[in-house]
């Protein structure tokens, strides 16, 4: 039995997966000691869709970030995944964008690329991309993207496979972001990529969305798998990756070794709960087998987001009827793998049907780019043809349809964006659309020590008041007076005197 290292994916694919890529920075520096210490072959920290989520939602700088992350883990190659090297979340960015990102990439401190293609299209934009990415130093792990269809066979993969070492892959990655994976598919899939890679080393991501994720891991490696995808609970389990625990028991119970150190983890995994508790974050549990999984395939990700999206406008209870109406969506559009960027166009395009109360009423532009074939022939092409006459047969689609398709130059893209602007800024700016929102980033406070309180004074009071032994807590200054007291809630123990 071999040797068994682990990539982590507890600061991108796990609190993508569980907290709506709600983990800030300060959060991640928190870990960061006791993650280095563990030994993992590489720990993924970041993702094109962070990119307008650090900036508009947590108003912070992605790019510092990465940064700060690489100063903190010396020890540790940093991953970033990205689709097909966009820097725009979802979109289709310019050649000249896509080679400058990369090497931005590294410049800030990632080592390596996950690259997936949404269509398994190992031709086209990806062949310029994963040249880019060596030219910029990055190590390349190319992405074979688990779907179940009649054209997703083992065979359609071993063929994937070997694509991929042609174009110049230094790794390859099984990936399984819906976990439809069973331990069955598993034992027949693995040796059939195996067999084309010659050589070239293979690494195992699933997810735990229907139960069979932590089975599967072990079946991969009986399949001759010898580095695995896994997550710090409590942002393992869930619709998130296997527990690195439970992996890492499991393997050595088969007679594997595994390469890494648990106890730093033990305490990162300690940190991570309490940080949990203070932000009222969900804990990653193991989920029961869920057949539903199957039918409609949406990535454990994409659903965390989906709901926290449906929660903000009151409307979380509609989550079941999206999920059921992107079977439908899925099905129109001829069977595009549930993944970024497809998997996002399906439920946006199914969550518009439900609101709408009509089935295409309203269109996005990237459902009429992917009938029109921008996303490739290969993603394209199976769009039925009801579907295809309902989504095009509009003013919208005729407009994107008879736009003329420019591949600008850098020069071009710094001028629509500002002249003069440093590469990571124009980058950042392109990424959400504008200066607007990266300004207001930009007047955010920095990342802090997440786990020293704000405010020391007012962590104490609120231990005090807490502890069964105190009954009243005073605090005096001059000009102020508070009384604390009782065993009621906080809000009702308040009495102030100026």
């Amino acid at each position: 039995m071999g040797e068994i290292s682990f990539t982590d994916t507890t600061f991108r694919d796990g609190h993508a997966s569980l907290w709506a890529q709600g983990m800030r920075t300060s959060m991640m520096l928190a870990l960061a000691k006791e993650m280095d210490q563990a030994g993992f072959v590489a720990l993924e920290v970041i993702a094109n869709s962070n990119f307008k989520k650090c900036v508009r939602e947590l108003r912070e700088n992605p790019w510092e970030r990465i940064r700060l992350l690489a100063d903190a883990l010396p020890n540790t190659p940093l991953a970033a995944m990205a689709g097909a090297g966009s820097p725009a979340p979802f979109g289709i960015a310019p050649l000249a964008l896509q080679k400058l990102y990369l090497s931005r990439l590294a410049a800030n401190g990632i080592r390596r690329l996950h690259l997936m293609e949404a269509s398994n299209d190992m031709t086209g934009r990806l062949v310029s991309t994963v040249r880019f990415a060596h030219e910029a130093g990055l190590s390349v792990v190319v992405a074979l993207v688990f779907s179940l269809s009649p054209v997703h066979t083992d065979e359609y993969y071993a063929q994937k496979a070997e694509q991929a070492v042609g174009l110049g892959a230094d790794k390859v990655y099984l990936k399984d972001p819906g976990g439809l994976l069973t331990p069955e598919r598993t034992r027949t899939i693995v040796p059939a990529i195996i067999s084309k890679l010659c050589g070239t080393p293979i690494e195992f991501h699933t997810h735990c969305t229907t139960g069979l994720g932590p089975v599967s891991l072990l079946e991969a490696v009986e399949g001759g798998i010898d580095t695995v995808h896994t997550a710090v609970p409590p942002l393992a389990n869930g619709s998130s990756q296997p527990s690195i625990f439970n992996a890492a028991s499991n393997l050595r119970a088969l007679g594997h070794s595994t390469a890494i150190d648990e106890a730093p983890l033990r305490r990162a995994s300690e940190k991570l709960t309490a940080m949990a508790a203070r932000e009222r974050f969900p804990l990653g549990t193991p989920f029961e087998y869920d057949y539903a999984q199957y039918v409609h395939q949406v990535p454990g990700g994409v659903i965390s987001n989906l709901r926290h999206q449906l929660r903000q406008i009151g409307m979380e209870s509609k989550l079941p009827e999206v999920l059921n109406e992107s079977v439908r969506v899925r099905t129109d559009l001829g069977y595009p793998i549930m993944v970024t960027p497809f998997s996002q166009f399906v439920v946006s395009q199914a969550t518009i049907n439900i609101l709408n109360g009509e089935r295409y009423k309203v269109v996005t532009d990237e459902i009429i780019k992917y009938t029109l074939g921008d996303y490739g022939d290969e993603a394209g092409r199976g769009v039925e043809a009801e579907a295809r006459e309902i989504i095009l047969n509009r003013r919208r689609a005729n407009d994107l349809a008879s736009a003329e398709r420019v591949e600008p130059s850098l020069d071009d893209i710094r001028e629509s964006f500002g002249s003069g602007i440093p590469d990571d800024e124009l980058l950042l700016r392109y990424a959400v659309g504008g200066e607007t929102e990266v300004n207001t980033m930009r007047e955010s406070a920095r990342p802090n020590d997440y786990l020293q309180p704000a405010n020391p004074v007012t962590e104490l009071v609120e231990k005090l008041v807490k502890s069964r032994n105190v009954d009243e807590v005073t605090i005096r200054r001059p000009d102020f007076s508070l009384v604390l007291s009782g065993k009621a809630d906080l809000s009702d123990r308040t009495n102030h005197h100026s």
